[in-house]
């Protein structure tokens, strides 16, 4: 089935592009160039949506002014993005002709790479894990079905029925372990008959969470990536502390006389605040926030990096205002730079708490000065950490949904 001598016209969503058939087989489009080498009917089908013999018109379904600007690509060289057309949308347009993000443009590739990192990358790590294999039929199969299901049940609570109470009653045992971890600190609550049921409660709850945390680690499909993940390392830290703690007293007693052992199970104790980090598993809005904070850890360094860099300069303009000028006389809240430093990052962020404040007219219009460059500067990334914020929120309210 020869084409040689043809003129060959080109029917894409029905606008017609006509070429000689020998400039069809040096174009950079591969599609078009394995057209010139079919030997059959049956060949030309697979490569186009339909093939008029008569007039030798190919007919592509395809997105029609994403071809013409492929086509100023192949007579002028360059290759640009459609405006008002998707990026990813228009990349697949150019993979079914047979080009390559390298053809673009230095600030199309830009564009498109950044395009393809907010579609694809944010993708949550339990997603990524490759589908177990349908079994066949017989107890292997049944035993993996089984584990599946308990995994879902227990990492998914919005799957099912059962997978919602058992989120309902970790968390009523993290509302009671905080509630009784608050309570503990109370004066009235220092008695041994409180002590004794503080105990009996904490170990209850310490229980539960080991069991359920035992149970999604046997379950898991990739135990080192299940260790590797941020809530199952929440999980551990605010479980071991218990354990370590009930260790020490073990081994110190409750009275010891080591006050070293003393401050290491106070701190033990409070470490077990961690359990609210818990409710993450079950509530979007924690998630939210914490996958914004690992996805905005450039700006939120970039922040940083603000505070920093005004703080040294205010902090080292405010001590030589306030108190460098003359050192006996002057206030001595700013007598130092780390002194002057505190003033400045509450200045900064607007909260002002009045322990320490400028008595010089230079200092005061520093402070103005200073609480409105903080106000410009801790406003610069928020937008994009906002934004980022509203983007993961509606992927993990989409991901719930699919779930359901």
């Amino acid at each position: 089935m020869k084409f040689s001598s043809r003129l060959c016209t080109l029917n894409v969503g029905g606008r017609r592009f006509s070429f000689a058939a020998e400039l069809m087989q040096r174009l950079p489009l591969s599609r078009l160039s394995r057209l010139q080498r079919c030997g059959s009917e049956s060949e030309l089908l697979e490569l186009c949506d339909d093939y008029d013999r008569d007039s030798n018109e190919f007919f592509f379904d395809r997105h029609a002014e994403a071809f013409s600007f492929i086509m100023l690509y192949v007579q002028h060289g360059t290759l640009r993005l459609l405006p008002h057309m998707c990026e990813l949308s228009f990349y697949n347009e150019m993979l079914y002709w047979g080009l390559d993000s390298a053809d673009l443009q230095l600030c199309c590739q830009r564009r498109l790479d950044s395009r393809m990192s907010e579609s694809f990358n944010h993708i949550f790590p339990e997603e990524v894990l490759p589908r177990p294999r349908e079994e066949p039929r017989g107890t292997k199969g049944a035993w993996r079905r089984w584990l599946d299901t308990v995994r879902r049940t227990f990492e998914e609570p919005t799957s099912s029925l059962l997978a919602q109470v058992l989120a309902s009653v970790s968390m009523l045992f993290v509302v009671i372990s905080m509630v009784m971890l608050c309570a503990s600190t109370l004066p009235d609550w220092k008695s041994a008959e409180a002590l004794d049921q503080h105990r009996i409660i904490e170990a209850v709850c310490i229980g539960w969470f080991t069991a359920e945390c035992i149970v999604r680690f046997l379950v898991s499909r990739d135990k080192c990536e299940f260790v590797r993940r941020p809530l199952n390392v929440i999980d551990l830290l605010a479980i071991t502390p218990y354990y370590v703690s009930v260790a020490v007293t073990m081994l110190t007693g409750e009275n010891s006389t080591l006050q070293r052992a003393g401050v290491t199970l106070r701190v033990l104790r409070i470490m077990r605040i961690f359990w609210l980090i818990k409710l993450a598993r079950h509530f979007v809005g924690l998630q939210t926030l914490g996958l914004t904070l690992r996805r905005c850890h450039r700006q939120m360094v970039t922040l940083l990096v603000f505070i920093g860099v005004a703080m040294a300069i205010f902090s080292a303009l405010a001590q030589l205002l306030e108190h460098g000028l003359d050192p006996e006389a002057g206030n001595q809240d700013y007598a130092s730079i780390p002194a002057a430093c505190w003033w400045v990052i509450i200045s900064m962020t607007t909260v002002g708490y009045g322990d320490m404040f400028p008595v010089t007219v230079a200092g005061r219009v520093l402070g103005g000065v200073c609480v409105v460059s903080g106000i410009v500067l801790l406003a610069l990334p928020i937008t994009f950490i906002y934004h980022s914020f509203i983007q993961i929120y509606s992927e993990l309210t989409l991901r719930a949904a699919r779930r359901r």
